[in-house]
């Protein structure tokens, strides 16, 4: 798999908006690194202090109890150290928490500022992996390589800068020990990126995939395509194998070269200390006492740390801008809504019973992909309260038509205007998508505010109470994702329910007495003239008793010519 190398601004303008999402956080993220800082320099008095405990009772050879204080020290700064871990862990978990619940709720809204069209055309599975992986995948760029790039910044200095005052020589073995680790790791750290870029996206297909596949399971196993599909399934579980062992492989790689010039480093410290003890090399004018020398020793492994704690967390660093890139190329920020002049399921919340007044002018409607027009050149107008009923042959348009009146489709031609503002539009289609949990829950979805007596007006006014009342728990009964359990005109019934409960200005109806007995569908038509009393009403159907219902019939024929009303 290829990768476009990323130029030097762009990255920069990555970086900034990776910083960007942690600004609500801000505070904790700086006490976090603050505590890392902090334990890392009292590592200076601890190992002084148990140089100076060395010195006095093995080589000054003073009772351990004249030198208790300095155990006290000793174990009083290590207690400081561990206490400073545990605030600087409690507040990266803070830190996380608040930048994880923003960047999610931030995430949905773009999705549904993208509007129906755009995500119908999407794989859900892929979309789930949008706030959940690649949000996840943020989370120890934030709580580990922040603050492990503000203890590099501070610790080795000052650590450095205590060596100098005890050997030069240690100073200048150190000083030039760390600039190379840099040069060498920068090397390796652009594979990395580009590694965690590849493997994160063989991660989102891969888990959109799946998904995908268990949505259709019972399809396929109709079909016997099992066997496939599951061979599908692990072809992509390999290419997400082999990315994570490239990316080891590279970060296995940056460890490598880090901890190579550290042991030198701390190799050359170690034998520059023994030889000048062994009298072999004079570089001091004064001889250098043993607890100077483990101080030294103590402080050379420790310089190295922040440099390591830093590699471990790089390609961190490297995953979170591979997930921010995908994230900006499915959602980028500043997207206008693509719902259009229509988008009118996402309209604010009006006050019902507001007759609304729509009118088309040569609209031309076209499918995603599509090289013709399934609506082209309509003339159409629905005065406020009125009722008409939309009839034609099946392929003509009518489904379309309502589709894009609720803002599922985007007009690719024409005028369409929808009166007032920030009217309440209603849409129940054919196939309405019910979720998986209690009828009672899918109802409430359009109003969880709802009392349990309008409900079951609702739920009656639809005629679900009809079949409900045969159920063992009535509304609470639980069905299946899309509605598995109930009947295509059950569910037809219990969107219709849920949208009485919203009530909307505009109801658009798809069918909805669609395989009904002539009884049922009389009482629901009865209870939807009354409903539709000083609303507008635009009904799609075969149903001549429906078509009974409405002031007018409008007669949508295959896209041919301008219609106009038929009465």
């Amino acid at each position: 798999m290829t990768t476009e190398p990323v130029s030097k601004s762009s990255r920069r303008e990555q970086l900034r908006r990776l910083d960007r999402l942690g600004a609500p956080a801000k505070p904790a993220l700086r006490g976090m690194g603050l505590c890392a800082v902090a334990s890392g320099l009292l590592l200076i008095p601890q190992s002084a202090l148990i140089a100076t405990l060395v010195q006095r009772c093995l080589v000054d050879q003073r009772a351990p109890a004249l030198s208790a204080w300095l155990f006290v020290a000793v174990a009083v700064v290590a207690l400081l150290r561990a206490l400073l871990g545990w605030c600087g862990q409690r507040l990266g978990d803070s830190a996380i928490e608040t930048i994880q619940v923003r960047m999610r709720a931030g995430l949905i809204r773009r999705l549904f500022a993208r509007g129906v069209p755009w995500l119908r055309r999407q794989s859900s599975g892929a979309l789930s992996e949008l706030p959940g992986t690649h949000v996840d995948s943020m989370r120890p760029y934030f709580t580990g390589y922040l603050s492990a790039r503000m203890e590099l910044v501070a610790v080795p200095l000052a650590m450095l800068g205590a060596v100098f005052s005890v050997d030069v020589v240690v100073g200048v073995i150190l000083l030039l020990a760390m600039p190379l680790i840099p040069v060498f790791m920068a090397l390796t750290g652009w594979g990395a990126e580009a590694a965690s870029r590849g493997q994160l996206k063989s991660l989102t297909r891969m888990s959109g995939h799946f998904a995908d596949r268990l949505r259709g399971l019972g399809l396929i196993r109709v079909y016997g395509r099992g066997a496939a599909e599951l061979a599908g399934v692990a072809n992509a579980a390999e290419g997400v194998r082999a990315g994570s062992m490239k990316v080891l492989r590279i970060a296995f790689l940056s460890s490598a070269v880090l901890e190579f010039f550290a042991s030198i480093s701390v190799a050359l410290v170690a034998v520059y200390l023994g030889l000048t003890h062994l009298g072999m090399l004079a570089l001091r004018s004064a001889p250098l006492t043993l607890g100077g020398s483990l101080f030294c020793l103590l402080l050379a492994p420790e310089y190295f740390a922040p440099m390591r704690r830093l590699a471990a967390h790089y390609h961190d660093r490297a995953a979170a801008l591979a997930a921010l890139d995908e994230i900006e190329q499915v959602l980028p920020e500043n997207r206008e809504s693509a719902n259009g002049s229509g988008a009118a399921s996402e309209r604010s919340a009006g006050s019902p019973d507001r007759p609304v007044a729509v009118i088309a002018r040569d609209l031309h409607v076209r499918h995603a992909g599509a090289t013709q027009d399934v609506i082209a050149g309509l003339d159409f107008e629905l005065k406020p309260g009125e009722r008409v009923a939309l009839a034609g042959p099946s392929g003509g348009g009518k489904s379309t038509l309502l589709e894009t009146l609720a803002g599922w489709l985007k007009p690719s031609g024409g005028t369409l205007e929808i009166t007032p503002a920030g009217s309440r539009v209603g849409y129940a289609p054919q196939r309405p998508f019910l979720f998986h949990g209690t009828i009672a829950e899918n109802l409430l979805l359009a109003r969880p505010d709802a009392s349990r007596a309008e409900l079951e007006q609702a739920a009656e006014a639809a005629q679900v109470m009809r079949f409900v009342r045969r159920l063992p728990a009535a509304l609470e009964t639980v069905i299946g994702e899309r509605g598995f359990g109930l009947s295509g005109g059950e569910a037809r019934r219990i969107a219709l329910a849920r949208l009485y409960l919203w009530s909307p200005d505009l109801l658009l109806l798809d069918e909805p007495t669609a395989f009904l007995d002539p009884q049922t569908e009389a009482d629901l038509l009865r209870e939807l003239a009354v409903f539709a009393r000083g609303r507008t009403l635009l009904i799609a159907t075969h149903s001549r008793a429906a078509m009974h219902v409405a002031d007018r019939v409008f007669s949508l024929q295959p896209a041919d010519a301008k219609r106009k009303v038929a009465s």
